[in-house]
């Protein structure tokens, strides 16, 4: 049944923070600004007030929230932070918090409110009614931006999955109009019935579109078993968002993927061949983790986060011009995904990025604190050729040494051989071609027969 005004966008679950003014559970009225987030009277389309409930200590501010909030769109007028153990249920801040919090939005001229954590319906529904402004939280900030971010088929599906299964719980309120109908003698109506047939429709959208996510998954996992079948060394690019993984890769690969510094830029793995010391690699660039990375894109965007699960090895990158602070949170949340997503036991290399912007001082105080780590720079190539021989040392600690005695009428398996091996030595003898090689102990069995010992293993 039709809203009263003929509006039927509003049981849509997605709701953006750019170019539309966001109300009560997901209703959308359009802004009246220009193209370039400027009001009529000059200021900023969104002016975010940005919020947080904190413990004492251990925790850090809203400067992610607040680089968030830029990425989307918003100008953050002013924020507040109240320190408590846990979230109010009803109104994520205290009462008192919440009075300071109405005269603090009035000063700043702001007209809405951002949170630092995932708001239930009930804490955003609360929230909105004692302020008179819409409020949005973490996880609506980073759902917009992927959103906006989302140029390939399968990121818009996995975007919009997300945004699907974040909103269905907040559908409660979207026929607000029918609200008295269904509760007694002149009440009785659809509105219910309304409600129930949008929740039955979004549930329907998001099984249709976990079916068409599985088909791209099974789609993905051809394509890995083609590489597979080539036996080469696949290398995956993890890390923080913004860490610089996509000018690694074109430095490292020679290839052109946009870059641009701004958060979540890359959602579609990205993978291109990397040549090093005669051996080709599989080196894929993948979607920027976060702290606090919603479930549901987690979820979502399995697909994608499957290729650095599936890696042999993990360049983990982080942004070497962080503070000590930020560079171990940042660590931090990307180390939590990985295991979230079942790839915490795999090989992982900390590659310290971005060391042109950093001072001499600084970058041997990192040198000190992370031994193990490579210190790189993609825009000016520093240090990608120590790089390049950890990634080899790293992959030569998974090889074995065989000798062989190729039959000269099994030249293909020669070729196979020298695609396979980077530091294969060989000797025509009468019998064929003898071959010393190291190949990964995953496809020596196919050698077998070639054995000089009988077994190539």
């Amino acid at each position: 049944m039709p809203s009263p005004n003929g509006n039927r966008e509003d049981s849509r679950a997605a709701a953006t923070i750019k170019g539309v003014q966001r109300s009560r559970h997901g209703r959308t009225r359009q802004s009246t600004t220009s193209p370039d987030g400027r009001s009529n009277g000059g200021r900023a389309r969104q002016r975010a007030f940005a919020i947080a409930v904190l413990p004492d200590q251990g925790e850090e501010e809203l400067v992610e929230l607040r680089e968030l909030l830029s990425t989307a769109g918003a100008a953050v007028v002013g924020e507040m932070v109240q320190r408590r153990e846990h979230p109010h249920p009803n109104t994520y801040l205290g009462s008192g918090k919440l009075e300071e919090l109405k005269a603090e939005l009035a000063a700043a001229d702001a007209n809405l409110v951002a949170c630092d954590d995932e708001l239930t319906p009930r804490q955003e529904r609360n929230l909105e009614a004692a302020l008179g402004m819409p409020v949005i939280d973490r996880t609506a900030v980073i759902l917009d931006i992927f959103a906006d971010h989302a140029h390939t088929a399968d990121g818009k599906l996995q975007v919009e999955l997300a945004q699907l299964e974040y909103n269905l719980a907040r559908m409660r309120g979207l026929w607000s109009h029918l609200e008295r109908l269904g509760g007694g003698i002149g009440t009785r109506g659809p509105g219910e019935t309304q409600i129930e047939t949008d929740r039955r429709l979004a549930r329907d959208r998001i099984a249709a579109l976990r079916r068409r996510l599985a088909h791209v998954r099974s789609s993905r996992s051809v394509m890995r078993s083609e590489r597979t079948r080539a036996h080469l060394p696949s290398v995956a690019l993890a890390g923080y968002t913004n860490a610089g993984k996509s000018t690694l890769l074109n430095a490292l690969t020679g290839s052109d993927v946009g870059v641009r510094d701004a958060l979540f830029q890359t959602l579609d793995p990205t993978t291109r061949v990397l040549r090093i010391g005669g051996r080709d690699y599989l080196l894929t660039d993948t979607v920027g983790f976060i702290r606090k990375l919603p479930h549901q894109l987690v979820d979502a965007f399995g697909a994608t986060l499957e290729e650095t699960r599936l890696a042999d090895l993990i360049l983990h990158v982080v942004d070497a011009s962080a503070t000590e602070e930020d560079l171990a949170m940042m660590t931090k949340a990307v180390e939590d995904v990985l295991v979230e997503i079942g790839a915490e036991e795999a090989a992982t290399v900390l590659v310290l990025n971005k060391t042109d912007v950093v001072e001499p001082e600084r970058l041997e105080q990192l040198a000190r604190r992370h031994p193990n780590a490579v210190l790189v720079s993609g825009v000016t190539g520093e240090g990608l050729d120590r790089l390049g021989q950890r990634i080899e040392d790293e992959f030569a600690r998974t090889l074995h040494a065989v000798e062989l005695l190729v039959p000269y009428d099994e030249g293909g398996r020669l070729a196979e051989l020298h695609d396979l091996a980077g530091d294969l030595e060989r000797e025509d003898t009468p019998e064929g071609v003898r071959v010393s090689a190291r190949l990964p102990a995953g496809i020596i069995g196919r050698f077998d027969r070639f054995a000089v010992s009988g077994r190539a293993g």
